[in-house]
């Protein structure tokens, strides 16, 4: 079996950090590599200095100690790895020489989904893919347009909203402009940033499950939603409920999101803390589910395939009980833990799934760089449903960005609803 060295680096790292905050907290420092593109000068820690980008950077695997708050050299900001002519997470300087495509963004919140834990962590494999280190995370941005390139639809000034393939915890952002939108009237900018990650993996789920799409209905139109209350959760609930699915069947973790995944729309809400998760799901829906959408991983993937209904599909986009709850640097005990549930995760024969006539689909919007068309047409059906007043913004929980520790350990805590928004300083100069 070849070993993977990534996944070495992360663990030696990971246990590194975790032996220092443990034992060493006075040496953490020492645990931060130099980044090359910040700007360490004087004039970089003036406050009369707004001319620059300043950014959240990872210069390693680690805990929360690695996520370093920076300003960078001026006229530098932050990019995916997808735009040509650029090596992400930082940009040449750009001066005069907007890409055509792209527009320079003065990013004004970001959202922080678990997905850049996993990337702190030396555990996402698009970051390490495409990016490797330094890095800096997330994929949401919302602001205002600063600089156009010559092909691009916006205009300085306009307000949009987007996804961006790495790069987004940053006050300026190059972005593609077939990866950005107009925000919808009514939506404030935590909002909009709030959107576009959760709700197009949500979508592009149910494009996967057969129910957005296609002209042809599914007999059985019932759907089960691990997470309910969550990001991805409540644009599902929602999305089902304009879709039609009937009934949407809503799991939650803690008996405090049972009211917000009856508000979401969910027609049976299974509090598993309290209840037999799959005796509920087989009341709810005894000939079973042409759905499940289950970011959970080891604990519910077998159970999930076995509850779907002949020709379902379980759609899987996250394995969070694989990995540790409520930790900002990984012990070796967690590395074992995650270990043994790597080696239990369910295997599915190819001929039972014939037999039994159910599907397992599974995706990383991450990897869509030579998607952005499909993608581009999924947001337009997520703007139209906002402005029809169809599909709501997941509940935001709002931080400053040189908060992002706290927002890390709240995330990793498995207790947010909703999700979870860093709004950047007040806006800096144009470059």
């Amino acid at each position: 079996m070849a070993i993977d060295m990534g996944i070495l680096q992360a663990l030696a790292a990971n246990v590194l950090s975790w032996v220092f905050s443990t034992f060493l907290p006075a040496f953490m420092p020492k645990l931060l590599p130099a980044i090359e593109a910040e700007d360490t000068s004087t004039r970089a820690s003036a406050e009369s200095e707004t001319n620059q980008t300043k950014c959240i950077a990872i210069g390693r695997p680690g805990g929360s100690e690695q996520l370093r708050l920076i300003a960078l050299q001026p006229g530098i900001a932050t990019c995916g790895y997808n735009i040509k002519g650029f090596k992400c997470p930082f940009t040449k300087p750009l001066k005069d020489d907007t890409p055509p495509d792209c527009v320079v963004l003065q990013n004004e919140a970001f959202s922080v989904n678990y997905a850049d834990c996993c990337i702190r962590w030396g555990l996402y494999e698009s970051a390490n893919q495409f990016v490797g280190w330094p890095i800096v995370p997330g994929f949401d941005v919302a602001g205002t347009v600063e600089k156009v390139g010559s092909s691009s639809s916006f205009q300085v000034g306009d307000k949009v909203f987007g996804c961006t393939l790495f790069g987004a915890y940053s006050t300026r952002v190059l972005v593609p402009s077939l990866q950005l939108k107009k925000i919808p009237e009514g939506l404030s900018i935590p909002q909009a940033a709030s959107l576009p990650a959760v709700s197009l993996t949500a979508l592009y789920a149910l494009f996967l499950a057969g129910h957005y799409g296609s002209h042809y209905k599914l007999t059985n139109r019932a759907i089960l939603i691990h997470s309910a209350s969550g990001g991805v959760g409540s644009m599902l609930v929602q999305m089902s409920k304009i879709l039609g699915l009937n009934p949407i069947v809503g799991v939650v973790g803690r008996t405090q999101k049972v009211e917000e995944a009856k508000r979401l729309g969910c027609h049976v809400v299974i509090d598993k803390s309290q209840e037999d998760l799959w005796l509920k799901a087989e009341e709810a829906s005894p000939q079973g589910y042409s759905a499940v959408m289950d970011a959970n991983g080891v604990s519910t993937l077998e159970e999930s395939y076995n509850h779907l209904a002949a020709s379902g599909r379980l759609i899987v986009y996250g394995f969070h009980s694989n990995l540790p709850i409520g930790r900002a640097a990984l012990s070796p005990m967690e590395w074992i833990s995650m270990a043994q549930k790597a080696s239990s995760m369910p295997k599915f024969d190819p001929m039972d799934l014939t037999k039994s006539n159910k599907s397992i689909l599974s995706f990383n919007l991450s990897f869509f760089a030579d998607e952005t068309d499909v993608l581009s047409q999924f947001f337009d059906q997520i703007c139209e449903w906002i402005q029809q007043g169809k599909l709501a913004p997941p509940r935001v929980v709002e931080y400053p960005m040189d908060q992002i520790v706290e927002a890390h350990e709240l995330i990793q805590s498995g207790k947010s609803i909703g999700k979870i928004v860093l709004t950047t300083p007040a806006e800096p100069d144009t470059i």
